[in-house]
Formats: structure tokens, C-alpha cells, sequence
């Protein structure tokens, strides 16, 4: 198979996207970026790679005879992650409990009360893992946090465990593993995985001989173009390099071809992108000045408020107002976080507020980048968050009228997609 790679290193995630011939993504890999850029550039090009194999596995049981390919290969991918997850939760499992031992406060007792911790997560790894079998854009980092941070606390309450041990013991490992982990090979995890997929033993026996063709052909990557926060140290030539207001507006164009306004909300900028009908940017505005409002913002105050960033969303959902936040500076926001709850506000108001504040930033982005076209494409990490949308559905409206808006499942992958394409393009050329 012919490809061409794209690789947007971000400053939270690591995005790669491989497309075919046809422009279609058949890949797709993405990852913390960690404090090691390198590191998290080549487990994204290896998830990319891993996956676009998984995906010819259904070509290929098809010719073997398999009725329900797809619906086989679906099932294969959910069993498959969930395995990968197993795997990385031993590493972390292993790496705090060992800490734990060596601690100061710690010792044997708590040691053994941790692993345990950790071993009724593995138990229920189905449940706990779900999420990140179906949806790209979770993490496991998130999913364990947000676990071993609920049980470590109901232990401390009955007095079993130190809470701050094991959680500082937990967020050292996770570093530890995410930054010298050397992924399996997804041929590994397949094998694994096949033994508590809901397959028949006439399909497992099918998916193992279509993974040993497979394994023989190799996937060629013609070219490679990088692009996000950190693409300076990805070892491309100049050449190579595109910036991201580029390949977002390429990427959405890509997916959403009417698109003439794009709102990207990263990590760490919010660039507002107008293109034109052949995805060609021909303006943009970027706030210049700190992360405030964007992905780096959410997971501050995630911490501060002892969440898992991927429950800001639907908490501030349930909120019956929004509480007025005067800055979206990410240090005077939390000042501002704890004043309101010293006041009695509501979590679920104050984090409605917030997540209003980001939107009338990028409202103002926009506003000077030329406003909002009859399509506006929404990307990045923080499109999948729902009271930022709900929020910029609600302003938009207001502001413009009705409009299209369009948010893509892969939204993270937007400027990863544009990246691959520009290597297709330059190719071609």
C-alpha cells in the first residue's frame, strides 16, 4: 500500500494521519506529546502504521471468506485497544507500586493495598477501557487518572492508603512509561486480544492467517510533511514543514469541501482560519500572547478542580447558569475558580462560565479574521469538548445567524490530515 504521512506535534497530542492514493485516511495514530517531542512523534507514526494495517485486515478477510468483514474488524480494533491498555496499565501498575514501596510515608503495606488498586481496574478493564476502543480521541493517561484518583480517595477516607503517596507515585510512573515505553507490536496485542474478542474460532483462525499476509507487505510512505507547536524538531527538511494554520484549513477543506471558516482550539493557540474553495487560506488571526483559552486553559483547571479534563464537558452541561469569569488568563482564572467556590457557586456554573469564556475569545478571533461563512469547520482536541460547542452554536448564532457547523469525529486529526496531504501534493508536483 502507497501512503503519505503527516504528523502534527502538538504541545498536548501527537497526531499522525496516513492517506492512499485517493486522498482517504486509511491510518490514524495519536498520543500524548509528553515532555518528549521525539518520543511521541514516532509512537503516533507507529499507531498510524499499526492502524492502517488493522484496516486492510478487513479487505483481506473478506477474500478469506469472512461474510461480516467489517463488523469482524470492528470487534478486532475494540479488542485490540483494550488489550494495548492492559499492557500499558502492568507498566504503571508495576512502576507505583515500586515507588510506593521506596516512599518515605510508604512501605510493603501500602505497596501491596496499591497494586490492588490497580488490579481492580484490570478487572474491569472492559468497563474502564470502553471508551478508548471507540473513540480515538480518548486517552488512557485520562481513563486511569480519573480511576485511581476516585479509588485512592475512598481508600484514604476509610484511612487504608495515603492519598497523596499513591497519587504522587502514580503521576512519576505514568510519566515514566509514556516517556520509554516500547509499544508491542500490534501484531502482538492482536494475537492477545483474539482470545476475549466476540469472534468465532472460524473467524480468529481467518484474522490470524490474514495478519501473516499482511505482515509480508509492508506499507510504503512515499512522503512525510510535520506540522504543530513543536514541528521544528521533527527531522523533515525545510521543505517539509507546514505551518498549522495551513494544514488546518487544507485538512477541513478536505473533509468539509464548503467550508470557509475554520476554528481550530489546540493545546496551546486558537487560530480563526478563512479559505477559499480550494482550501487555500486566505486570512487568519491567532491569539499571540499565552495559552489562555485553549486546551492547556481546560486542563489547568481540570487539576484544580481534581477532574479528569474529559469531564469538564459534560459537567458544565448540567449547569442552570453560567457564572461570569472576568479573565481567561490560565493563573488568574484559578484564583478566580477558588474565590467562586469559596463563595458557595456551583462547579457545574462556574465550569459553564469558563468554558463561555473561552468561546468569546475566539469569538473575537474570528470577528477579526473576516466572522463566520455559511460553513464554519470547528478542529482540534477541545471541538470534542460539548459546552464548548454548545457554547460557540449559541454565540454564533447570535452574532451571525444560522449557520452551518461542522465537527468532524476526528476533529484532533485535522491538522495531521492537511500535513498529508501537502505530502501528497508536493509529491504529485
Amino acid at each position: 500500500m502507497t501512503t503519505w504521512l503527516g504528523i502534527d506535534l502538538g504541545s498536548t497530542t501527537t497526531k499522525a494521519v496516513l492517506v492512499n492514493e485517493d486522498g482517504k485516511v486509511v491510518g490514524a495514530g495519536l498520543t500524548n506529546t509528553r515532555s518528549n517531542y521525539d518520543v511521541a512523534a514516532a509512537i503516533a507514526r507507529a499507531e498510524a502504521i499499526a492502524d492502517a494495517q488493522l484496516s486492510r485486515l478487513e479487505a483481506e478477510l473478506a477474500r478469506n471468506g469472512e461474510k461480516n468483514a467489517a463488523g469482524t474488524l470492528a470487534e478486532v480494533k475494540r479488542a485490540v485497544r483494550i488489550e494495548q491498555s492492559l499492557a500499558r496499565l502492568t507498566q504503571v501498575r508495576d512502576r507505583t507500586v515500586s515507588l510506593t514501596r521506596s516512599a518515605p510515608d510508604g512501605g510493603d503495606v501500602v505497596a501491596d493495598k496499591t497494586q490492588a488498586l490497580f488490579d481492580a481496574i484490570a478487572k474491569d478493564g472492559e468497563n474502564v477501557f470502553a471508551a478508548l476502543a471507540v473513540d480515538r480521541s480518548r486517552f488512557f493517561r485520562d481513563m486511569v487518572a480519573a480511576r485511581i484518583l476516585s479509588d485512592a480517595e475512598n481508600a484514604a477516607r476509610k484511612r487504608e492508603l495515603p492519598y497523596d503517596v499513591v497519587v504522587g507515585a502514580y503521576d512519576r510512573a505514568i510519566v515514566d512509561v509514556e516517556n520509554s515505553e516500547a509499544a508491542e507490536s500490534v501484531g502482538v496485542h492482536l494475537v492477545r486480544s483474539l482470545s476475549h474478542a466476540k469472534v468465532s474460532s472460524e473467524s480468529a483462525r481467518r484474522i490470524e492467517a490474514a495478519w501473516k499476509t499482511l505482515e509480508a507487505e509492508p506499507i510504503d510512505i512515499k512522503a512525510m510533511v510535520g506540522t504543530g507547536y513543536g514541528r521544528s524538531r521533527l527531522p523533515f527538511p525545510k521543505e517539509n514543514i507546514r505551518s498549522e494554520i495551513l494544514c488546518h484549513g487544507l485538512g477541513a477543506h478536505a473533509f468539509f469541501p464548503k467550508t470557509r471558516t475554520v476554528l481550530d482550539i489546540g493545546g496551546q493557540d486558537t487560530k480563526a482560519i478563512q479559505v477559499d474553495g480550494d482550501g487555500v487560506v486566505t486570512g487568519f488571526q491567532m491569539n499571540d500572547r499565552c495559552a489562555a483559552g485553549c486546551g492547556r486553559y481546560l486542563g489547568y483547571i481540570a487539576e484544580e478542580m481534581n477532574l479528569g479534563i474529559h469531564e469538564l464537558g459534560p459537567l458544565a452541561m448540567k449547569a442552570t447558569r453560567a457564572v461570569k469569569i472576568s479573565s481567561t488568563c490560565t493563573v488568574f482564572a484559578g484564583v478566580e475558580l477558588r474565590a467562586r467556590l469559596s463563595l458557595g457557586e456551583k462547579r457545574e456554573n462556574i465550569l459553564l462560565g469558563l468554558h463561555r469564556a473561552i468561546i468569546l475569545r475566539a469569538m473575537s478571533l474570528l470577528a477579526r479574521s473576516g466572522g463566520v461563512s455559511d460553513e464554519l469547520t470547528f478542529t482540534g482536541g477541545v471541538a470534542k469538548n460539548q459546552a464548548v460547542v454548545q457554547e460557540l452554536t449559541d454565540l454564533v448564532g447570535k452574532h451571525y445567524g444560522q449557520r452551518t457547523l461542522n465537527i468532524h469525529t476526528d476533529s484532533i486529526f485535522m491538522g495531521a490530515m492537511g500535513a498529508a496531504l501537502f505530502a501528497k501534493r508536493g509529491v504529485q508536483a
